[in-house]
């Protein structure tokens, strides 16, 4: 038995700082929310750990979730970064691929975002390889040294992005710079496009490389700070960061690697998701994610989440693998406000500060939450279990005054309406991921957790003919949960651009055995012994001629009919056909794994089946399974039993989260505790 039992486990949102502690020894979960500290985020995430008054000295195991380096760039907040690439291509950056947003097609007077970059913070250097990465002109470190004196000295540059055209085949140039820049100016953050990824397509490598050095500064102090608060408080164990496509890493890797953490909060619900799709045998799991600004939605099909190797943040391209998540800007913060007569929610949210307006922090447009308190799905003398009451009175007020007035509604209608138009957003996003990608939402169970996630997944479930909504033990923080279930992960590639019938497969088995050999010295470097770590084989594949690509884990045999078998089987079942065409391969992957233990779930002996023991209060709220007010059962989740049945209308209160059953559905508490919700029909 470990010395030190506990885990800690600490998902830090727009809103509100989620904390889980775990006991190794006897898998009690316990779990507190603090609110989120925008100026110094660190100081909330120490604040739920000190209202979890867990003693650090006895935790082996500190593992966190952070948007920090996501909120960077949404409110340009990174360092001041420079960029030195090629002589005659210091524009890649700012010219980008030219193209305009799908969702802003048609809009002809659609502005492209700030850039991150000021052009007088762009550099080229002369030097040159060519496309097979062969040099043509060696590195003028003379030239360097004057455009990284006029950078960091004329300029004021903290950070500096280092991207050279095809180095990708050979970073002996890019190495040499960094070397260089390091010696001169020891003080500014330099980042490394081959150290990040190695993978062709200039531009989106030297985004990659830009968003990881605007970041790294911010992201470096912050974990700095919670690095110094946690061992003040007597943490002496592992410090792990989640990843945005799974798994985690130390906190020093994270450091030097911050773009993978930028989607790393909604990666612990997804992570355990996955588990969960596992134990309880549903392979096919919708996640369904709604905190204080934003939702995320992900498919998890056959027990595994999608994930992509080029994700987007604010329309610059990132080379990393993230999960395929659906993000939309409605969560319980989100404001409603009135555009020429329409009622809209979001995507402006009221944040931790000041809130929605029922916080009673200074807030006056409504939200979400304030639409749900005037409903009556949430008491205000018990929110966050008692320790944070509400002011339901200035919730209605602001309602009546914004949005139910200026419409001609009563303030329970225009609450309603409120619940409608964001419910119309989420089926937007839900689709995108499910039926306009040949998925039936109907086979799948709508796991729902964050703040807001029980109180809205019936109602989508209900729209959709979603066939069981599941919602597990503390919603709210199942985030901070499934980072408890995540291996420590790193992943490397190469681009190799070949058709599969052509390829030596000599060749390719050398090169992913090269690329094998990093990923196991990145997971020894933190700390996974050779005797856990696993490597995986990727390929990313495509129909010759094509653009996008798709990715297949192939053995150590690389058998290339195996391999287009696989990948013709993927290609039909993700776009409902295969072709007969070449097949190519794009780049070569390797994924390190380093396996944690899990937490069990635990199983809880069956009740009489009677919830009555659990049934504290009856109350008016709206049903939207009849259009009306209507008696709601208000039953304490914390005193349901396996076993126990009841209908809808019925809220059920744990405390940190509501979950709303409406008329026509039913509930099941299951072996672990978990709410089953079905139509009645189906129960």
């Amino acid at each position: 038995m470990s010395a030190t039992p506990l885990r800690l486990a600490v998902d830090i949102g727009g809103t509100f700082v989620d904390a889980m502690e775990l006991d190794t020894r006897t898998g009690v979960v316990r779990f507190r929310k603090a609110s989120t500290t925008p100026a110094r985020p660190w100081e909330g995430v120490l604040a739920a750990v000190d209202a979890l008054g867990t003693d650090l000295a006895e935790v082996e195991l500190f593992i966190h979730g952070t948007t920090l380096g996501l909120n960077a760039v949404l409110e340009r907040r990174g360092g001041a970064t420079g960029i030195i690439t090629n002589y005659g291509l210091r524009d890649i950056f700012l010219l980008g691929r030219g193209n305009v947003p799908d969702d802003r097609m048609y809009d002809f007077q659609y502005e492209r975002p700030a850039s991150l970059v000021q052009r007088r913070h762009t550099a080229g250097v002369r030097g040159r390889l060519n496309h097979r990465g062969e040099e043509l002109e060696p590195l003028d470190e003379e030239g360097l040294r004057e455009v990284a004196r006029q950078l960091v000295e004329d300029e004021g540059v903290i950070s500096i992005a280092v991207c050279y055209l095809h180095s990708y085949l050979d970073p002996s140039h890019e190495q040499r710079t960094a070397e260089l820049l390091r010696e001169w100016y020891p003080q500014v953050t330099v980042s490394v496009s081959t150290d990040i990824v190695r993978e062709y397509r200039e531009y989106e490598r030297t985004s990659t490389t830009v968003l990881e050095a605007y970041i790294r500064p911010i992201f470096e102090r912050y974990v700095d700070e919670l690095e110094r608060g946690l061992a003040e408080k007597g943490f002496a164990g592992r410090f792990l960061i989640m990843r945005s496509g799974g798994g985690s890493m130390t906190s020093g890797t994270a450091k030097k690697s911050p773009t993978h953490t930028v989607l790393s909060g909604p990666a612990g619900g997804i992570v355990g998701g996955g588990y969960l799709a596992e134990v309880l045998g549903r392979p096919n799991v919708l996640t369904f994610d709604i905190g204080g600004t934003s939702l995320d939605a992900c498919v998890i099909e056959d027990g595994a989440a999608v994930v992509t190797h080029e994700a987007e943040l604010e329309h610059f391209p990132l080379l990393m693998p993230a999960y395929d998540i659906r993000t939309i800007g409605a969560g319980g913060g989100s404001i409603a406000w009135i555009d020429r007569g329409l009622l809209k929610v979001g995507p402006e949210s009221a944040g931790a500060v000041p809130g929605p307006v029922s916080y009673g922090r200074g807030g006056t447009r409504p939200t979400v939450t304030d639409a749900s308190v005037c409903l009556g799905y949430v008491n205000p003398d018990s929110f966050l279990a008692g320790s944070m009451p509400l002011q339901a009175d200035a919730a209605i007020e602001a309602v009546r005054r914004t949005i139910a007035e200026p419409l001609g509604l009563t303030v329970e209608a225009a609450s309603a309406g409120i619940f409608d138009v964001m419910l119309a957003k989420t089926v937007g996003a839900v689709r995108q991921i499910t039926v306009e990608r040949g998925h039936d939402p109907r086979v799948f169970s709508l796991l729902a957790f964050g703040g807001a996630g029980p109180l809205v997944a019936p109602l989508l479930a209900r729209e959709m003919g979603v066939r069981e909504v599941i919602v597990p033990f503390a919603p709210s923080g199942f985030s901070a949960w499934g980072m408890l279930s995540a291996d420590i992960v790193n992943d490397f590639s190469r681009t190799r651009m070949e058709v599969l019938d052509e390829v030596d497969l000599d060749d390719l088995r050398r090169e992913l055995a090269e690329i094998g050999a990093e990923a196991l010295d990145s997971l020894r470097e933190q700390g996974v012994s050779d005797e856990v770590a696993r490597l995986e084989n990727q390929l990313e594949l495509r129909y010759l001629g094509q653009e996008h690509t798709l990715t297949v884990v192939v053995g150590d045999e690389l058998d290339p009919e195996a391999i287009r078998a696989a990948f013709n089987e993927l290609h039909e079942a993700r776009y409902g056909h295969s072709m007969d065409s070449k097949v190519q391969i794009l780049t070569a992957r390797v994924r390190g794994i380093g396996r944690t233990v899990r937490p069990e779930l635990p199983v809880y002996p069956a009740g009489d089946g009677d919830p009555t023991r659990a049934l504290t209060a009856h109350r008016q709220a709206f049903d939207f399974g009849t259009r009306a007010a209507a008696d709601f059962a208000v039953y304490d989740r914390s005193l349901l039993q396996p076993g126990d049945t009841f209908p809808g209308p019925a809220l059920v209160d744990e405390g940190t989260s509501t979950t709303v059953v409406h008329s026509g559905q039913h509930v099941r508490v299951d072996e672990h505790g978990y709410l089953l919700i079905t139509l009645e029909e189906n129960a």
